[in-house]
């Protein structure tokens, strides 16, 4: 029996992935929840298990492409069966894929087969089946101005005019942040646009076809028209080859996400950076005592431990470093707990994985965290979820020999601190000049959350500790 399985959505909401490489081929016998591929979304690498066990009949990509939500990815003969077998135990399965597959998901129609078809499980929402919630919300007939009947004829079938009011879905459209800005620049309101997708995401082609179907195409701004250009694949070449000027990267994967991101937090968020250059001999003596201990050999503390230790203490008493600001609801949320961000760079961009509950481990198990997030993220491993609910971020841009920097606040987060080089230098110490270990925090805070005086305390408070690693222990 032929079975196909469609990419499904991997829990992000995003509407497309880049397969990296198959790890099968056509003729292949394959087991249940065996690895059959790597795909690339904008946040990590991730396996794909199979959810049938048989024999691959197609494949219908090949690695580079980059494949929609939904399109169907490769094809499998079941030898007579017609339904996947049931998952294996979760620790049967590869340690970074989601969890096992049941059935994929069938293409979007109004049939009773579509409909009966369960979402693959630990792959996120299940692609819509055309039908809309009942429930809606009623909104004035003002909103849709003069353009009302071209607008009814564009939006989707359940978008309907009773007198001089409109009602529509109350759910929130699912669509990506470039997406609803370009939505935003038409003046299109997105509850009225249908994805055309499997997936029920709405995309910039889904928008532009609204927008012309009533007339508002030509708002686009010139900048994103620019944007959607093609470019001259010639040029998609080796760097430095023989009489080439130019190479050209295609812009996807983390790189994508952490410009959106990036651009959406430098944007949002009004940005305070504050520095202060502290004495951390004694925590690099401290360090040196620690590695010495054959019971903490294991562990590799350094100097990243010791500052997310330092950073957890802090937080708890300075919460609005520790809290978010939701737009929304119109409310500041406080976080109790800290999900520490360490920014890792990686060959394919900058991640920040976050550490879970930062405030409940030891220093020696803070840096065997740091350590594990550093070796998946360099192998473009890091779970998706491993990514999402940070409340705080570490950057320790020391590590390239730089002195300070001002960085960028992760989106949701209120601050995030840089530490610089550790330098050998002249120093004030006890009333004379000495040879001292120094290096530069840099913090960035959110002003909307904190004031100048609670980021310039929390920042003296972590060099503090840094400056007498003692001091931890008056603290809780």
């Amino acid at each position: 029996m032929a079975q196909d399985f469609r990419l499904p959505d991997l829990g992000e909401g995003l509407p497309e992935a880049e397969l990296v490489q198959w790890l099968v081929g056509v003729g292949d016998t394959v087991t249940l929840n065996q690895t059959i591929a790597e795909v690339e979304t904008a946040k990590a690498v991730v396996e794909l298990p199979s959810p049938y066990a048989g024999t691959i009949t197609a494949l219908h990509a090949e690695a580079g492409d980059v494949v929609a939500v939904g399109s169907v990815l490769i094809s499998f003969d079941v030898g007579g069966s017609t339904d996947a077998a049931s998952p294996a135990p979760a620790a049967e399965a590869p340690a970074s894929a989601p969890a096992a597959a049941t059935n994929p998901p069938a293409e979007a129609s109004g049939t009773d087969t579509a409909k009966s078809e369960p979402n693959l499980v630990g792959y996120g929402a299940a692609p819509r089946t055309g039908a809309r919630p009942q429930r809606r919300a009623r909104v004035a007939g003002t909103a849709v101005a003069a353009s009302d009947t071209a607008v009814l004829e564009a939006a989707p079938h359940d978008a309907i005019q009773l007198g001089d009011v409109v009602e529509r879905p109350v759910e929130r459209p699912r669509s990506t942040p470039p997406v609803r800005k370009f939505a935003k620049q038409l003046g299109i309101d997105l509850a009225l646009v249908e994805a055309g997708g499997a997936s029920g995401v709405i995309t910039r082609a889904d928008v532009e076809a609204y927008a012309e179907r009533v007339g508002a195409a030509t708002a686009a701004a010139p900048a994103e028209t620019a944007a959607a250009e093609p470019f001259d694949t010639r040029e998609l070449t080796q760097p430095g080859a023989a009489g080439v000027r130019t190479t050209r990267t295609p812009i996807r994967g983390v790189r994508r996400m952490t410009a959106d991101a990036m651009v959406r937090s430098a944007f949002t968020a009004p940005h305070v950076t504050t520095f202060l250059t502290v004495d951390v001999t004694a925590t690099n003596e401290l360090i040196a005592s620690l590695k010495a201990d054959r019971a903490l050999q294991e562990h590799r503390i350094g100097i990243m431990a010791v500052a997310a230790k330092a950073v957890c203490l802090a937080l708890a008493r300075h919460p609005g470093l520790n809290s978010k600001w939701d737009d929304e609801a119109g409310e500041i949320v406080e976080h109790h707990y800290v999900n520490l961000g360490i920014a890792a760079a990686t060959g394919r961009g900058l991640v920040v994985p976050n550490i879970r509950d930062a405030q409940e481990l030891t220093l020696a198990e803070l840096a065997d965290a740091i350590g594990s997030l550093a070796e998946t993220a360099r192998a473009g491993k890091t779970p998706p979820a491993d990514m999402m609910g940070g409340t705080f971020s570490i950057t320790n841009v020391g590590v390239f020999g730089v002195d300070a920097g001002t960085p960028i606040i992760n989106p949701g987060e209120a601050g995030i601190l840089a530490l610089g080089a550790v330098r050998r230098q002249p120093w004030e110490h006890r009333g004379e000049i000495a040879l001292r270990d120094v290096m530069t925090l840099a913090l960035s805070f959110d002003h909307r959350l904190v004031d100048g005086e609670q980021g310039s305390r929390f920042l003296v408070e972590v060099a503090d500790i840094l400056r007498e690693p003692g001091r931890a222990m008056l603290l809780r």
